[in-house]
């Protein structure tokens, strides 16, 4: 489904086309407000309607429960018989902790179902829109569909590739420094960038540093800002990547990590002292293989795929950006430019790539610049 598409019997072709879009516009808008809080589910968008008249809504909530279709469909109620149900991945057809939402939307007397895409999971992979047109229910394919593939992006890249999406933020001065000489970092940009990018992580699942950058830092990695204390928002799961384990236990991290999830990902051969001390604390460890002197960039994000992670956001530091980036792990760069210079003496916000020649650099096209506050905010997507 790489376009707009009707397919199926029956209602399928009585669809209002710009009817369908502006519903299905709805339905992605509403499923974007489950990133970061879905995983490993999906975070699904659903709107019911009777013609232009919305009967019910409803997105993926916290930990993957209700589906965004169940929850459409509590608040329609019978106003659902007949109506149109706009989803933006297609219904599963499959028993897991929920029956299937295939089922619930034949149950409910819907009419007509607009999918905006398919799921590549091999317990759902076209089950889901055959049950309901088995079950003689129109079904309209493909609209919203590259919209519904960016904001699915990590699901698909767990389904698909074994690994979640991976977002690398990178805030430096105007020539390309993250810190001086000393390690003096904060704040290189103004507040407002630093607003966005708790923004940012809110709709991520995991939020991934090295161990130089918590040893240097002692960061907290929670989203802050966001959220009241009557409705509190889910917190990403705090990433550290350690070959030796080497980090300290009076961090921030240390003492929080039976509030706020915190794994551990460390080499083999790590002291079994220090992986007892860490899983004492609350933290979740994993063994993950070595390479060249370093965790496996690759298999540490298999390893959080496996566990159900969908989108990682890396911020830092230089030694593991510039490994995933070599690696070509780098879904998204989002970078902040600050108008300050350091020099070549401040410290470079990538490591060494081993890049020879302008062609084998590797290359990211520009989505989005704009101004925050001070600063510069750009977003590239990796070039294909």
């Amino acid at each position: 489904m790489t376009g707009e598409g009707v397919t199926g019997t029956g209602s399928t072709e009585a669809g209002d086309l710009a009817l369908d879009r502006r519903h299905m516009a709805h339905a992605l808008a509403l499923g974007r407000r489950g990133l970061g809080n879905t995983w490993p589910n999906p975070a699904v968008g659903c709107v019911i309607a009777q013609g232009a008249r919305i009967v019910g809504r409803g997105w993926t909530q916290p930990g993957g429960r209700p589906h965004a279709e169940v929850v459409a469909l509590a608040q329609a109620g019978a106003a659902a018989r007949g109506a149109t149900a706009y989803v933006t991945l297609e219904p599963c057809a499959h028993h897991g902790k929920t029956p299937p939402c295939a089922d619930a939307l034949i149950a409910a007397g819907i009419a007509r179902v607009v999918v905006a895409l398919g799921d590549p999971d091999a317990r759902v992979n076209g089950q889901g829109l055959a049950r309901l047109r088995a079950a003689g229910i129109g079904v309209r394919e493909g609209i919203g569909a590259v919209q519904a593939r960016q904001d699915q992006a990590g699901f698909l890249s767990r389904v698909t590739r074994g690994r979640p999406f991976v977002t690398l933020k990178l805030a430096s001065s105007v020539d390309g420094r993250i810190a001086t000489a000393s390690g003096e970092s904060r704040w290189i940009t103004g507040p407002e960038a630093r607003r966005v990018v708790h923004a940012l992580r809110l709709r991520h699942d995991a939020v991934m540093v090295g161990a130089g950058t918590m040893r240097a830092d002692d960061p907290a990695l929670t989203v802050r800002g966001f959220g009241t204390a009557r409705q509190p928002v889910r917190q990403p799961v705090r990433v550290v990547l350690s070959r030796h384990l080497d980090l300290p236990l009076d961090s921030r991290l240390a003492a929080s990590a039976t509030e706020t999830p915190v794994w551990l990902l460390h080499g083999d051969r790590a002291d079994p002292a220090r992986v007892a001390a860490w899983a004492a604390a609350g933290a979740a460890l994993f063994a993950v293989p070595v390479r060249h002197g370093a965790i496996d960039p690759r298999a540490a994000l298999e390893t959080l795929g496996e566990q159900g992670l969908t989108r990682v956001f890396c911020e830092g530091g230089g030694s593991l950006a510039a490994a995933l980036i070599a690696e070509g792990l780098v879904d998204e760069l989002v970078g902040f430019t600050a108008g300050i210079a350091l020099g070549a003496e401040g410290r470079p916000s990538l490591a060494a790539l081993g890049v020879g020649a302008l062609g084998e650099a590797p290359r990211f096209a520009l989505a989005e610049t704009r101004a925050v506050g001070g600063d510069v905010m750009h977003r590239w997507v990796r070039a294909v």
